[in-house]
């Protein structure tokens, strides 16, 4: 027979270790569970394959041909790599040494990553994160090439043809200044409310409705928008020097201590927050493991 790897059973090369290692037929066949005429077909079949008699019968037992002794090493190392291939990989956070890639809007940085990496790099210190932009319109492309393993979004926009998970629900509440006029009043009225300027946020910055003036149109109002921002991380900055208010999220809210947060004199819909990626990391426990971690931390936040 032509030595050919498509000819090769697996469970041959098996045999002839266990042959290599006991020289004994019988041996070699209890401790590979099988009978000793099924041995001993085998190594008819091996040395059909390898065109050698690989062993030869001595006095004591089965002494390996030179060709024999050539293979043992090989064949221990071809079978320890097919067990190491079939073998779960086992994911240890305090040795784990690999980037982990996540696309968020800024709103997410400080609502769901600044618990996330408080909690990631006591225990997995090995861990790199690396942070991009999300890009909606090619999420799905990047991930499928492996430049992000996860995306924080929400379920609207999230590609149907990823996994995804809700992270948390949120609600939005308004900010001003602790030292805004408005305050002295008891309660913030809608009224007042309107009568206020506002800043909103826009990702495109140019804007000057959102979700709050669709809500006060339902109740056949308006409100004055004085300014449109890109981003929630300047939003703070400009209410603390101006008598502007402020819709935000409220996991945003909660990390600013020196403002006043009071909820909003009408109901404004909240939105969920959540996680997606792809099903090349799907099963991988590496990947699983931080996938949890993203929603413990998410869950525990304020």
């Amino acid at each position: 027979m032509k030595a050919d790897i498509r000819n090769l059973d697996l469970n041959l090369l098996k045999a002839l270790d266990a042959l290599l290692d006991e020289r004994n037929v019988t041996r070699a066949a209890r401790r590979l569970s099988l009978t000793q005429p099924a041995v001993s077909g085998m190594l008819t079949r091996l040395r059909d394959y390898f065109n050698d008699p690989l062993f030869v019968r001595a006095p004591h037992g089965m002494v390996p041909t030179s060709r024999a002794q050539g293979l043992a090493v090989p064949i221990k190392q071809v079978l320890a790599d097919i067990d190491a291939l079939l073998t779960p990989i086992q994911f240890d956070p305090e040795t784990a040494d690999f980037t982990f890639t996540l696309a968020a809007t800024d709103y997410a940085l400080k609502a769901v990553l600044v618990p996330f990496i408080a909690a990631l790099k006591p225990q997995a210190p090995g861990i790199r994160v690396r942070i991009v932009q999300l890009e909606e319109d090619a999420l799905t492309a990047r991930m499928a090439k492996g430049s992000i393993d996860v995306a924080l979004l929400t379920p609207h926009t999230t590609p149907a043809e990823l996994h995804s998970r809700v992270l948390y629900e949120e609600d939005y509440v308004c900010m001003l200044r602790a030292t805004h006029p408005v305050l002295e009043e008891t309660t913030l009225t809608l009224d007042a409310f309107c009568a206020l300027e506002h800043m909103l946020v826009s990702w495109q910055g140019k804007n000057f409705q959102g979700v709050t003036d669709d809500a006060l149109a339902a109740l056949g109002r308006t409100r004055r928008v004085g300014l449109s921002v890109s981003s929630f991380l300047i939003l703070p900055e400009i209410l603390a020097v101006s008598d502007m208010i402020a819709i935000l999220p409220r996991r945003l809210a909660s990390q600013r201590p020196d403002m006043r947060v009071l909820t909003p004199p009408l109901p404004i819909p909240g939105f969920s927050k959540s996680m997606a990626w792809h099903e090349r990391t799907h099963r991988d426990p590496a990947h699983r493991w931080l996938r949890q971690l993203l929603i413990d931390t998410s869950h525990s936040a304020p």
